[in-house]
């Protein structure tokens, strides 16, 4: 306890009264002097005790209680500090701070741990306010901030202009660190199907001996694509083909360095989403039939479909004596069509074509090499299949997964989808297609229209989706090489469009035909897929078999993880992970890879690990504190020092001496009574009085 004294004015009346006052007064004894009036010092002591009295002057005696200074110590724990021997020499360097402060007079001790749970980088001076937002500045000694000066919020929540202490900053770390890392510094996040993206990037080389060159491995959605070898610190650009619609994710990895920190940032992730141009369709009907106006009808609804379309309207043995010039406005440029431009289509659909001496067999034979390099080709049969004129006959018979008995169905039948269609993405879920249990067990049958004909086959590869008459293959889907095929035996699918019967779900089937055709991830058949939300990240496996299987999480910083696929429905399997790691996670069941980002591809924490004072140091020199690199050079000393004296020097950080203190109580005195005030007033007038008469 100590008590405070203070002398306070509380004027009778205003201190412009008061003062015009004093001002007649000075004057009237200033007139006094010069005609050397007696009783002149008696005069002047009676004005000032007049004046005093105006002034109403009150003694203040306060009671007060000191209180105590703070300091506060901020300890980084993001996951930066766990490289090399930070984290050993944060703990030491906390406990033995702790002990030198907490032997100071008059000072607290507060320790905050700074670790963003969101995980977007060290967020320490968000860390320093939450610490001392309810400090008073007139008791904040300093802030300490123990970290390896990799800050990813500086001038965010604190601004070290305006800082009421010193802020000084205990590196963990040590000066001249060796590290590699790869910078992406220009990349686009969309981009064309079959056209490439440029990304550019730059492997940073620190340390001791930069330079030189560095291996980089680079993968596309998880398989290495190539490796080369790229100048250090030096901008280069990669080209990536993009093959197909949605997200592709780019890496680039460097190889390890010798000496370096770590490896977990010398990889840098980009992901790039691919979006389709103009869908380039040729659809060529063998014979006009009433479904051939439904597969135009829906092609050309799509805005995004470029269609060309051809009809056969007179087959070549007609001979009824027409001129060659009046057959047809437009000739079928069937060279320009199968030889020259057909890698320029992403889907070709036979609408119950057959042979009929319009295409030579060399260019049948370029569509089923189309087809084995890359490309889609739907056919939909009509009775022609069955005959002797079959594509099946041709070279395109060599890639259908069908070849016909020669039968022809002309019994109305109900389409179903069999136990694999209910796996697979492009029938599972059809509206009206009934249920399924998990044992195969058809629980109750699709509510579609029927169909009036289709053309039996026998199936040889491939996956059979739906069934038709006396469970014979309706719908057959195959991969050939590097393409896609889908069969569909019947040309009475338009009765679903005209709604007979009920009708069924035709458009949607055709949609999703052509984009399975065409290499949508969404309706992939046997994928694996991973969903965010949060921390939580919930993968799930599809696949057209119920076989127990397994899913690995390597996380961004390498630690692996594995869990049991739990089925969820037909052909679904899932698995749920946690991750408090910002980056990009890569699952796998050993055969399936997916990559999926939590939170930025790329976590900032790991963007750059060598220890530094350049991001904080101006934060610190406004501030008036120090940087100290303890793990060489030791512990700093602690200083009390007064308001306004440099706060840090040769190995020794200042804390202010604040002398804070809480008022408890306030006496107050007035020091011109009225009665002492009359007494002194009357006293000096009677003096001066009586030196006049004398």
């Amino acid at each position: 306890m100590a008590d405070a004294l203070d002398i306070t004015f509380d004027p009778v009346l205003s201190w412009w009264w008061c003062g015009a006052i004093a001002l007649v007064a000075v004057i009237l004894l200033g007139w006094a002097a010069r005609v050397r009036a007696s009783g002149l010092v008696w005069r002047t002591a009676a004005i000032l005790v007049f004046l005093l009295t105006l002034a109403n002057p009150t003694l203040v005696r306060e009671h007060r209680e000191p209180r105590p200074d703070v300091a506060v110590i901020v300890v980084d724990d993001s996951a930066s500090q766990s490289i090399a021997e930070r984290a050993r020499n944060r703990d030491s360097f906390l406990e033995e701070l702790r002990g030198r402060m907490e032997g100071l007079p008059q000072l607290e001790v507060r320790v905050a741990r700074s670790d963003d749970p969101r995980r977007r980088g060290t967020r320490l001076f968000d860390t320093v306010s939450r610490a001392t937002g309810d400090i008073p500045a007139h008791r904040l000694a300093g802030v300490i901030a123990i970290t390896d000066g990799q800050i990813h919020d500086v001038n965010a929540a604190f601004d070290g202009s305006a800082a009421p202490a010193p802020f000084h900053v205990i590196l963990t770390g040590r000066r001249g660190e060796s590290d590699r890392r790869v910078v992406i510094e220009q990349a686009p996040t969309f981009g064309m199907v079959g056209r490439d993206v440029s990304l550019k990037y730059r492997v940073d080389e620190s340390g001791q001996d930069p330079g030189g060159i560095v291996p980089v491995t680079v993968r596309v959605d998880g398989e290495p694509v190539t490796t080369i070898g790229v100048p250090a610190n030096t901008l280069q650009t990669l080209e990536v083909p993009l093959t197909r619609a949605g997200e592709t994710i780019v890496e680039i990895q460097a190889a390890e360095r010798q000496g370096e920190l770590s490896t977990i940032n010398n990889t840098a992730a980009h992901a790039v989403t691919a979006v389709r141009d103009r869908l380039r369709v040729l659809l060529v009907s063998g014979a006009p039939h009433p479904g051939e106006r439904t597969w135009r009808a829906l092609l050309k609804s799509d805005p995004a479909v470029d269609l060309v379309h051809f009809t056969v309207l007179r087959p070549p043995e007609k001979q009824d004596g027409t001129p060659t010039r009046e057959l047809s406005l437009i000739a079928f440029p069937v060279r320009e069509l199968f030889e020259l431009k057909i890698d320029g289509f992403d889907l070709i659909v036979f609408d119950r074509y057959f042979r009929r001496g319009l295409l030579p067999r060399s260019y049948l034979g370029n569509i089923a090499d189309y087809v084995r390099g890359g490309g889609a080709l739907l056919e939909a049969s009509g009775p022609s299949f069955a005959g002797s004129f079959s594509l099946a006959r041709t070279q395109v018979g060599e890639i259908l997964p069908v070849v016909p008995t020669g039968d022809i169905v002309t019994a109305g039948f109900r389409p179903r989808i069999t136990e694999l269609g209910f796996r697979h993405p492009v029938t599972a879920g059809l509206p009206g297609s009934g249920t399924m249990d998990a044992d195969g067990t058809r629980l109750s049958e699709a509510g579609w229209g029927r169909w009036l004909r289709q053309i039996d086959a026998d199936p040889v590869r491939g996956d059979v989706l739906a069934e038709g008459a006396g469970n014979r293959p309706l719908l057959v889907l195959d991969r050939v090489g590097e393409g896609r095929i889908a069969h569909l035996l019947s040309d009475h699918i338009w009765l679903w469009s005209r709604g007979y019967e009920g009708g069924g779900p035709q458009a949607e089937l055709l949609r999703r035909l052509a984009h399975w055709l065409m290499k949508e991830p969404d309706l992939e058949e046997n994928d694996l897929r991973a969903v965010v939300a949060g921390k939580r990240i919930e993968v799930t496996r599809r696949s057209l078999t119920d076989a127990p299987a397994s899913v690995t999480m390597i996380g961004p910083d390498g630690e692996e993880e594995t869990r049991e696929l739990v089925r969820s429905g037909m052909g679904m399997h899932t698995a749920v992970f946690e991750s408090g790691r910002i980056g990009l996670h890569r699952f796998s069941d050993g055969k399936l890879v997916r990559l999926v980002a939590l939170g930025s591809l790329n976590d900032v924490e790991f963007s750059s690990l060598r220890t530094t004072a350049e991001v904080v140091g101006p934060v610190v020199k406004q501030s008036g504190g120090g940087v100290f690199w303890s793990a060489e050079d030791g512990v700093p000393d602690i200083r009390r020092v007064r308001p306004g004296r440099a706060a840090t020097g040769r190995n020794w950080l200042g804390l202010r001496r604040n002398q804070a203190h809480e008022v408890t109580g306030v006496h107050t005195t007035r020091m011109m009574p009225e009665l002492l005030t009359l007494v002194l007033l009357l006293g000096f007038a009677v003096q001066a009085w009586r030196r006049e008469a004398d």
